[in-house]
């Protein structure tokens, strides 16, 4: 039995969804989480760039003393997660391999969509995950660098959202998809508007549930789950706007999202 936190960050509030889904299946485990958000959103920037942000990030939560490190943002997983992996002394886990699972077993032809932000589609990580565990899917990526920013906004309905949304996914369908991946974790939020624009055939692929069940197995594999009927505890830390983050997280993830911790970049920058 382990009693330490799990720690989990993005760029901003996008990585709530996947602790929301961890909280869930994990309800004895404290967790940390760290929102980027004063240099996210991560999608834009130079993969180098973003790779430097996963690294010192993962670093100061080491420092916090936690027993595993969940990258739940698809941008940095595609960036710096084996650089991460390589330079952390705990486990650390990001959202892309278990979304690609989850694509791989849910396709009947094959085709499968991917969006996500620029940086993560220009990684390549989803196709080369993909077909790690299927050589002979197809894969169709299409950067939606919008709709972020929607969701930033708390826009996650209404006639411009949606507009949007059909104009990313119209040449995906042409492709004759049967799966499409929400590559980027603020998309959940989305789910149901971009569920009804793809259309019933279409299965969506949200890996934060997948995410939640490898963390599970993680941690049983060596010993750390903890087992305590102690109340977990739950820290919420962002690099700036710490306001605007509690109401956005309250969307993202819930009530428990009271209170807010802001930590100076000096604190992160420097770390690697």
């Amino acid at each position: 039995m382990n009693h330490r936190p799990i720690g989990i960050f993005d760029s901003g509030v996008g990585g709530l969804t996947v602790m929301r889904k961890i909280m869930d299946r994990l309800p004895r485990e404290s967790l940390i989480y760290l929102g980027d958000t004063a240099r996210g959103p991560y999608g834009p920037r130079e993969l180098g760039e973003v790779r430097l942000f996963a690294l010192e990030i993962a670093s100061y939560l080491e420092s916090m003393g936690v027993k595993l490190i969940v990258i739940a943002c698809n941008s940095a997983t595609a960036a710096g997660l084996l650089e991460v992996q390589r330079r952390c002394r705990v486990p650390v886990i990001g959202v892309i391999e278990p979304g690609a699972r989850g694509a791989v077993h849910a396709t009947l032809n094959r085709r499968i969509g991917v969006i996500g932000t620029r940086a993560t589609v220009r990684s390549r990580s989803y196709i080369r995950a993909i077909r790690a565990l299927d050589a002979g899917a197809r894969v169709f990526s299409r950067a939606c660098p919008t709709l972020v920013d929607f969701v930033e906004r708390g826009e996650v309905e209404g006639p411009e959202v949606e507009k949007a949304v059909r104009g990313y996914l119209q040449p995906l369908l042409r492709r004759e998809i049967d799966v499409l991946i929400l590559g980027c974790t603020h998309y959940p939020l989305l789910q149901p508007l971009i569920g009804k624009v793809a259309g019933a055939r279409v299965t969506l692929i949200n890996s934060a549930e997948a995410v939640a069940h490898e963390v599970d197995n993680k941690l049983r594999a060596r010993g750390h789950s903890n087992e305590s009927t102690a109340s977990p505890y739950y820290r919420f830390l962002c690099t700036g706007g710490k306001e605007h983050m509690i109401r956005l997280g309250k969307m993202f993830l819930g009530p428990e999202v009271d209170k807010v911790e802001e930590v100076p970049l000096d604190d992160i920058v420097g770390r690697f």
